[in-house]
């Protein structure tokens, strides 16, 4: 198994995207704006705890761990928004179709 390399873009991006997942998470959890806050200044700090791990070892078990956390909390119901798919509003009002629709005649000769 090949251990990330730390610091690198692919890293970065990878961490980025687990600190927005974490986020959206704690969002489906939460419903009060202020306790909400509050969780997400906890997800900040135990982020920046770990922003500088150098040892990719480490660094690999610390994005398993991340992981596994966040497979086990995450929601059975999730928040969608209204006109994303899966969302309540999502193509209820779909635009016709702008080209022609061909008219089959079955009775001309």
């Amino acid at each position: 198994m090949s251990h990330p390399v730390p610091f690198s873009a692919a890293n970065k991006k990878l961490v980025t995207s687990m600190y927005r997942q974490s986020l959206k998470l704690a969002r489906n959890w939460i419903s009060n704006r202020q306790l909400f806050r509050q969780k997400a200044v906890e997800i900040r700090h135990k982020f920046d705890q770990n922003a500088q791990i150098s040892n990719p070892r480490l660094l690999a078990r610390t994005l398993d761990e991340t992981r596994a956390h966040l497979y086990e909390f995450r929601h059975p119901d999730p928040i969608v928004p209204p006109s994303f798919p899966g969302g309540t509003k999502y193509e209820r009002n779909v635009p016709p179709r702008m080209e022609k629709i061909m008219q089959h005649n079955l009775y001309e000769p």
